[in-house]
């Protein structure tokens, strides 16, 4: 079953056939599509990589709750966390986001109610696409990484280029004589390895382990003193917890690969807590995107 059937059987028939008549009618769609949108009272959008296809089809609240239901198996209930998180990953490493009224507590949230919009961004995996950058990752002299900042605007593929280069630090790159490191994801969003039910969705190497849905600097820690990892790898770092745990990382002999958002040097700069690491010279390697 190809990645954009596996989406369309958690919406209503009469949704998931207007949706798959527009692509049987345009096999570019399928590939291109990015996400599919479905806000109440409103028409269906497909966004693809260069433009979007609105589809002549309001959505009411009915379907909204419903399409949520089968998200959940029929128990919202025991989704509730995750619904409070904003989002819901599925089977494929499918991110779904979700978006209605906050009930708050004590400024926590406690539950989402009247669910209005639903986001499903479609999971394409790119295998390989860290060819390009792994060389200057990897210090071949002593078999290990530079600890490494991946540098990108939103949507331009930092999550999938630290995919791809977890998964070639963890199996080993025979050809350049790089041996397997045992790896350790802080998977704090369910983006890196896209676990459902526990299971990794997203091919992240043979000598990986993943914690999930637990902030970067805990995650951190538990994952050091559980799982003894060579390389720690999480996605948009800038907090200032996130930076001391990653220095206790290092300093504990561990190396990290960390992405976070911005276009250039003097965006890094602007992050005070990381531009700490920098000009510690804990941070060996930046790259762009």
């Amino acid at each position: 079953m190809n990645s954009v059937k596996e989406v369309l059987r958690y919406f209503p028939t009469i949704i998931s056939n207007n949706i798959e008549n527009i692509i049987n009618q345009n096999s570019d769609v399928e590939k291109q599509l990015q996400e599919i949108r479905m806000r109440c009272n409103n028409p269906i959008i497909l966004k693809l990589s260069q433009k979007d296809i609105i589809v002549d089809y309001k959505i009411d609240q009915s379907e909204v709750l419903q399409t949520l239901e089968k998200l959940c198996e029929n128990s919202i209930y025991a989704y509730k966390k995750q619904i409070c998180e904003g989002f819901l990953t599925i089977k494929g490493g499918h991110r779904v986001g979700i978006a209605g009224t906050v009930v708050t507590e004590n400024n926590d949230i406690i539950n989402m109610k009247y669910i209005t919009s639903l986001n499903f961004r479609i999971a394409r995996e790119v295998l390989n696409c860290s060819k390009n950058v792994i060389g200057q990752i990897i210090d071949k002299e002593n078999n290990t990484i530079f600890n490494t900042l991946i540098v990108s605007p939103p949507g331009k593929g930092k999550t999938t280029l630290l995919r791809d280069t977890i998964r070639n630090i963890s199996n080993g790159i025979p050809e350049i004589g790089f041996k397997g490191k045992t790896c350790g994801v802080i998977d704090e969003r369910g983006e890196i390895a896209a676990t459902y039910k526990g299971i990794p969705q997203n091919d992240v190497g043979i000598r990986t382990d993943i914690i999930g849905n637990v902030s970067k600097s805990k995650g951190m820690k538990m994952l050091i003193r559980s799982m003894a990892p060579q390389v720690i790898a999480c996605d948009e770092i800038g907090s200032k917890e996130d930076v001391q745990a990653i220095k206790e990382t290092i300093i504990s002999g561990v190396k990290g690969i960390f992405t976070m958002h911005g276009s250039n040097m003097d965006d890094v700069e602007k992050n005070v807590e990381v531009n700490k690491l920098i000009k510690s010279k804990q941070i060996e390697k930046i790259i762009f995107i």
